[in-house]
């Protein structure tokens, strides 16, 4: 249970009954959103609505053994105490309770709150107790469901489409010509439907889709015809909640269909990473389709023992350095992080020359008004750094130390390269890598079997710290990595690598997986075989490595 954000007053609330989509939470209006951030109760219906909610605000997921947490206190509006489902009235009466207390009030409800959905009976309810309200509408699944599986509702040749809400008093003989059909809670009748249809006129070889929980990467299309439908749908064990769309816009999802044939549809992938690392990386994924699962494997902390930062830093301040190297964006704001202690700003780099190890590094520095001098030309990379680095002349190079803040793990490799061509190096810890805490039980499971269709690595460590705290990733899982040091540690650690980032950056690594991901769809495509995600294979249908 969260906490309301601000105390209730003795005035009469307000209500905004908000539609939360049809299941993709990146459908949420702008509206519904602003909101959710401002509301002192959000009440929901749907399981899925209490992570919409902890999600937009940043709120960790609820632990067992806190009391209060930060954010809108949630309200269950989908079961009562006694754990069975509310009636619109038995909901209406929720919403007005927590409306008299005072403070703002989010309704959530699924869709949109006037399409099929009890919206009008709870706001009714709110004009005759006296509470202002206000209607925010949602993308409703009648449209957005058909959309994600490529079928339009109308075309030009198609302008009028019914949407019906199935059930035994719905006379089909008024639905016999042409218009487009969409149905709302007919997975279990679709036979009794179709053979209706049929009497009242239709062709047997109409064409039907049915699309269950659309919007999300779970979504599935059954695409038939209304004589097969029915045996079609079983054979797929489709189940509510479903939407089915009747007619021959259906055959356009053949050019139309988008989301489901995204090249990591449905695909479980494990992302290890840091405590502190941006969600780039996972939205990247989700925008292929994946679902991103992210796995703490390293926390970046303070060195134990400050002092040699500290003598570093005021020798960078005091001119002892011609140099500064930075391999990490980590090492960047380990620097950061001390200048700020010291209230020290960039300018404290007049005169320093400053090397990144690769692009994501010098956009760190930018970040910080600082533009480096020395980024590879090939490789981004220690190695890559070595092949620029220029060697010392004593009579161009005034001061012939380098300053290199690292991890505590670093290699020795660039400051016996910097040795060979000429420099004294300080090399400094500027942070640690400490290996993070187990992932629960049901995650490691997931690794060591096979339920994961891929993993992510974005750094050696990452590659130790999960082997270390979970296990070795199941044989059939894809393996994908940054670089060729990624990729070696993987191979050292029994791991078959499978794809290789172009570059060292997460967008030429989720590219990677992307484009395998998309020729591993194809060429099942043309060998007629249906399209199963790696999870769903034997081990020994593995491909080789990705070149």
């Amino acid at each position: 249970m969260t906490r309301a954000k601000t105390p209730r007053t003795d005035a009469p609330g307000w209500v905004s009954f908000v539609g939360s989509g049809p299941g993709d939470p990146d459908l949420l209006t702008v509206r519904a959103a602003d909101l959710i951030r401002q509301a002192d109760v959000v009440i929901t219906e749907d399981p899925t609505h209490a992570p919409l909610v902890r999600a937009l605000l940043g709120l960790p997921e609820p632990d067992a053994d806190a009391t209060e947490t930060a954010g809108p206190e949630l309200v269950d509006g989908g079961f009562g105490e006694d754990g069975q489902p509310l009636t619109h009235a038995a909901r209406a009466k929720v919403v007005v309770k927590h409306a008299k207390r005072g403070g703002t009030v989010v309704r959530l409800i699924s869709g949109d709150p006037f399409l099929y959905a009890s919206g009008p009976e709870e706001a009714q309810a709110c004009a005759k107790a006296g509470i202002g309200f206000e209607i925010v509408p949602g993308v409703s699944s009648v449209t957005a469901v058909p959309a994600y599986a490529g079928i339009p509702l109308t075309t030009k040749d198609h302008r009028e489409v019914a949407v019906v809400t199935c059930g035994e008093k719905v006379d089909w003989s008024r639905y016999a010509d042409d218009r487009t059909l969409v149905l709302l809670s007919g997975v279990g009748l679709i036979g009794d439907i179709a053979q209706q249809l049929v009497a009242a006129g239709r062709s047997p070889q109409t064409p039907v889709a049915m699309t269950r929980v659309g919007t999300t990467t779970e979504q599935q299309t059954v695409r038939s015809t209304l004589a097969d439908i029915a045996a079609d749908a079983r054979a797929a064990r489709m189940a509510p909640p479903a939407i089915i769309v009747v007619g021959k816009v259906v055959d356009l999802r053949e050019t139309l269909s988008w989301f489901e044939t995204k090249p990591l549809f449905g695909w479980r992938v494990l992302v290890p990473r840091t405590k502190e690392q941006a969600p780039i990386l996972s939205a990247r994924l989700r925008g292929y389709g994946a679902v991103p699962e992210e796995v703490p494997t390293i926390s970046v902390e303070p060195p134990r023992n400050p002092q040699q930062m500290d003598k570093a830093i005021r020798g960078l301040v005091e001119g002892r350095y011609e140099w500064v190297a930075f391999t990490s964006v980590n090492a960047v704001r380990a620097v950061r992080e001390k200048f700020d202690e010291y209230g020290l700003d960039a300018r404290a780099f007049s005169g320093l020359k400053i090397a990144a190890v690769g692009d994501k590094t010098s956009a760190s520095l930018l970040e910080w008004g600082l533009r480096p001098d020395l980024v590879p030309s090939g490789e981004q990379s220690a190695a890559g750094l070595l092949e620029d680095w220029p060697e010392y002349d004593e009579l161009l190079d005034p001061i012939n130390r380098v300053f290199l803040p690292r991890a505590d793990i670093a290699t020795e490799n660039l400051v016996a390269g910097l040795v060979d061509l000429g420099w004294e190096c300080d090399d400094v810890t500027a942070y640690r890598t400490v290996r993070a805490a187990p992932p629960p039980a049901p995650t490691r499971d997931a690794i060591k079997t096979g339920k994961f269709d891929a993993v992510v690595f974005t750094s050696s460590s990452t590659v130790r710290n999960l082997v270390g705290i979970a296990g070795k990733p199941h044989p059939s899982t894809v393996i994908a990595v940054i670089g060729p040091a990624t990729a070696k540690t993987a191979e050292e650690h029994g791991l078959r690598v499978d794809v290789l980032a172009a570059s060292p950056s997460v967008e030429a690594l989720t590219t990677a997986l992307a484009d395998f991901g998309a020729a591993r769809r194809a060429a099942m495509v043309e060998a007629g075989q249906p399209v199963t995600k790696p999870s769903e294979r034997k081990p020994a249908a593995r491909r080789a490595r990705a070149k």
